[in-house]
Order: structure tokens, then sequence, then C-alpha cells
């Protein structure tokens, strides 16, 4: 009996030095998604624009849109409840640094999937396919990007929308600015023609209260926009964020999402390309 206390007692001596050692290691504790960890999901830092009306969109502090509506989604069927959820502003010039700097562990911001991206950052996705289209005064004869030649566009500053300007339509005058609201400011005031970027973003901003009959989306897009979910490269969370995807699309909650957030614009997505099927995870 006593050889036996004497035997419990050692066990107990040896955990508790283990329990110290992996303490002292920072062993014990299991890192949060948020901290950069591809682990199961307490949190997430979700990198969203603050301000794009319909997609994503900043009131306060209180985040609306279509991206926000699947972002959410997807956090739910990754097992993180909304109120973990760390919505960072995330523009379009600085998407990459975001993901490769660990300062979010995802993005959703009408993030267009390209093969110059794929070089730095990894997609899931597409959860939605735009068009690039203009916006333009509603007085406006401009019925597309042919004719734009020797007027003024603006676009935003490390946006896919602005390089298609650059490499297809030299004789436009481009301007950038580091958000699309400066550039529907700009055409308000005269100081530019039209404004381009995908038809999405094109109807939220026309939807707008203080711009209502003002402005209007030309129609005529030349491009297709697949908007997917940016990763830090080497992730493991694209099949499950594509299971997410599907699941929403396939429950009614994706139509429901770009609807309500679509509501008083004048915009129909494109049923031919829309809801689309995710690509296989690379």
């Amino acid at each position: 009996m006593q050889k036996t206390r004497y035997a419990a007692a050692a066990v107990a001596a040896v955990a508790a030095v283990a329990a110290l050692t992996l303490s002292a290691c920072g062993g014990g504790e299991t890192p949060e998604s948020g901290s950069g960890g591809e682990g199961g999901g307490e949190s997430l830092r979700i990198g969203i624009k603050f301000d794009q009306p319909g997609l994503g969109y900043d009131e306060g502090g209180s985040y609306s849109g279509f991206d926000v509506d699947v972002a959410k989604y997807v956090a739910g069927e990754l097992g993180v409840t909304e109120e973990n959820i760390e919505f960072v502003e995330a523009p379009s010039a600085n998407r990459e640094n975001l993901l490769s700097n660990n300062q979010v562990d995802m993005i959703f911001a009408t993030y267009s999937i390209t093969d110059t991206r794929k070089e730095t950052v990894d997609f899931a996705g597409p959860y939605f396919v735009a068009g690039q289209d203009l916006l333009v005064p509603t007085d406006s004869d401009i019925a597309g990007p042919e004719d734009l030649e020797g007027k003024n566009l603006c676009s935003v500053t490390g946006s896919t929308s602005a390089q298609k300007i650059k490499d297809q339509y030299p004789g436009v005058q481009l301007v950038e600015q580091p958000g699309y609201a400066e550039c529907v400011t700009a055409m308000g005031g005269g100081q530019i023609d039209a404004v381009t970027t995908d038809d999405i973003i094109l109807a939220g901003l026309a939807a707008q209260e203080a711009n209502a009959g003002k402005f209007k989306v030309v129609g005529n897009t030349f491009s297709e926009e697949n908007y997917g979910v940016g990763l830090p490269k080497g992730s493991d969370r694209c099949e499950d964020i594509n299971a997410a995807i599907t699941k929403m699309i396939d429950d009614g909650a994706w139509e429901e999402a770009i609807t309500r957030n679509t509501e008083g614009a004048d915009y129909t997505f494109n049923a031919e390309l829309n809801p689309p099927t995710p690509a296989p995870c690379a």
C-alpha cells in the first residue's frame, strides 16, 4: 500500500513538472484563427471594403453589403460566430500586403481572381462573377469604353479595372483615386466624365441616396471578374470555404443576400454566370 502511494506521488510530480515546462514554452495554448492559426477558428480577421455600398460598407462600426453577408455565412460554417469576426479595411492596393503580412486571415473585398495575384496569394471561390462597366452622369452620351477616347475616367489604384484601362484603352485620361467614393465626388463636380469598375459596385454607388437620379450604369460590360476569397499563400482553408459557398448557394441564402443588397439599384446580376461554381483548390 505504501509503495502504491509513493508511485502515485511520483507520477503527480512528473505531471506537474511537465505542465510547468509546457506553460513556460507556450505549448499549452491553442492558437486562435485571429492570430493567424489555421485551426479551429475561435476568431477571424476578415478584410472587406469600407466604402462600397451594397458590398462592403462601414456605417459607424456596423458593416453591411453582399461581401459582408458572404463572409459572415462562411465564417459561421467555419465555426466562428459573428461577434468573433473582426472586420479590417482592405483597400484594393493593400490586399496582398494584408495577407502576406498576416494582418488578416481572409479577404472578401470584390477581389478578382487573376493569375498574377495567384503568385502571391491563394483564392477560394469564386462566389460571384461581375463585369466591368461604366458609371456616367444621367445626361451623358457615353455608351461604352470606345467612347472614352480623350476623356477623363476615374478608377481605384490597384484595381483590375484601372489596369484593364491602361492595357486596352491607352487614349483614355485615367485618374486614379484611393476609393470609388472619391471618383463619384469628382464626377459630381464635373472633373471627370466617367467612373469604371465592376457593375455591381457601380450599381451600389448609383443607388445611394445622395446620388439618386444623378448617375446611371451604362450596362455594357466588357470583362468577367471572378470574386474570390483571398487567403495567405499555403492556407489550408480553401476546401472548407468552397464547401460553405456551395452550401450558401444551394440553400438560397446567396440569392437572398444579393437581392437584399442591390435593392433600389437598377441592376440585375448576369444569370448566365451566376451563381458560380467554386473552382477546385490548387
